[in-house]
């Protein structure tokens, strides 16, 4: 199945020179989720994600926040654009008819065209079991601490109970991580009612107190719940309809035990029978000093280290920084590996893409030695009965 009848022709779209505290609000007022960047051609997109740092000053302009994810066909298999998706964190890509952007395809809309086959699975299939939760009382920096380390937009919050009271996302903290540093008064602050009062000049830009704002006045709640039984392509419907991004996974006692994503959804729709693993590597184009025969040569080497350790999908991932240094442009890499021990995730930055990748590589070295996953596999499950769950839904078994 390929997107020729799931990406659209209508987005969102702005300026390069549109400050980042426009471009937040209307992520927050909106329900926007990420916008497509032009002025007189395609930059890029941006995407909540991007104002993951801890502090995004208002007047930065949108092009600093460009992330130059991959372009797809029309004709691209659903397969590779999911993978695509997952592997360039985020929920938008590009779509280009040659050399003419043509629309976007977005995660929800390739959820929402598979949401009757992913029936085949549950949410025990998917989701992540190892989970990390933080308590109402927590300041919104030790959130956005675990977004950035763990490389998560999602976490539930838990009271001294043990009880479920919300869960904490990137898009509750918008308001936060694009506040005034400067001293001004008057204004829309941006928070919830009765966190603060007379507009940006209320802190005056005091970034500690900001991350030290309780988790308990930013959080969405009541937090969708649901049961590891249920069946995924329910799950995923129900986040759609109700425009949220996760649900917690609660046992018999409402306790909280896990939590399911669209992104674990769309991971799915990756996993292969293939014997050889797949080692998908994104922006090709910005490898100067790299082949992909290298990149894959050291993903096999780095896993052939430790042998009881098998790899299962790796993705690669390549982003140009508009700094440089002698002509040398920075460079972010972002390693994900999927084994049968769990999920690792490493990240560098350096100047070519060579550096960025090296570093990137002794981040998920270190990782695996000291036995840091990022949650269970979620395709380490027996390849005969992954093999037995392809025979439904053509997303698993290939055929159209």
């Amino acid at each position: 199945m390929d997107i020729a009848d799931i990406y659209v022709t209508e987005y969102a779209d702005v300026s390069p020179d549109v400050p980042a505290s426009k471009l937040a609000a209307r992520f927050r007022e909106d329900g926007v989720k990420a916008v497509v960047v032009r002025g007189d051609d395609y930059e890029g997109v941006v995407t909540e994600r991007q104002f993951l740092r801890s502090h995004v000053p208002p007047k930065t302009k949108v092009r600093s926040l460009v992330w130059h994810v991959s372009r797809v066909r029309p004709d691209e298999d659903v397969r590779d654009v999911a993978r695509l998706l997952v592997g360039g964190q985020t929920t938008v890509l590009p779509v280009f008819d040659g050399d003419e952007l043509v629309g976007v395809v977005t995660a929800d809309g390739v959820l929402e065209a598979v949401r009757e086959d992913l029936d085949a699975l549950t949410v025990d299939d998917v989701h992540t079991d190892d989970l990390v939760t933080v308590s109402p009382d927590d300041g919104v920096g030790v959130v956005l601490n675990h977004f950035r380390e763990r490389a998560i937009t999602h976490l539930p919050v838990v009271d001294d109970d043990g009880d479920v009271a919300g869960v904490v996302s990137v898009h509750d903290l918008l308001g936060i991580t694009t506040r005034s540093v400067e001293k001004s008064s008057g204004g829309d602050t941006g928070f919830p009612e009765g966190l603060s009062h007379g507009g940006f000049g209320a802190r005056e830009g005091d970034r500690d107190d900001l991350m030290s704002v309780p988790v308990g006045n930013v959080m969405s709640d009541p937090a969708a719940t649901t049961t590891p039984d249920r069946p995924l392509g329910e799950a995923v419907g129900e986040m759609l309809e109700r425009g949220i991004s996760s649900l917690v996974v609660v046992d018999e006692s409402e306790r909280a035990t896990g939590i399911v994503t669209k992104t674990d959804a769309l991971e799915s729709l990756t996993w292969t029978d293939e014997d050889a693993p797949v080692v998908q590597v994104q922006n090709v184009d910005l490898m100067d000093d790299l082949s992909v025969d290298n990149v894959r040569n050291t993903v096999d080497e780095l896993v052939s280290r430790y042998e009881a350790m098998s790899l299962l999908e790796a993705n690669v991932y390549f982003h140009e920084h508009e700094e440089r240094v002698r002509g040398t442009p920075l460079m972010l890499a972002r390693i994900r590996l999927f084994t049968d021990k769990g999920h690792f995730v490493g990240t560098g930055e350096g100047y070519g893409a060579g550096h960025a990748f090296r570093l990137a590589a002794n981040v998920v070295e270190r990782q695996i030695l000291e036995g840091k996953t990022r949650g269970r596999s979620k395709k380490g499950r027996d390849r005969e009965e992954r093999a037995a769950r392809k025979r439904y839904g053509w997303y698993l078994s290939g055929s159209e």
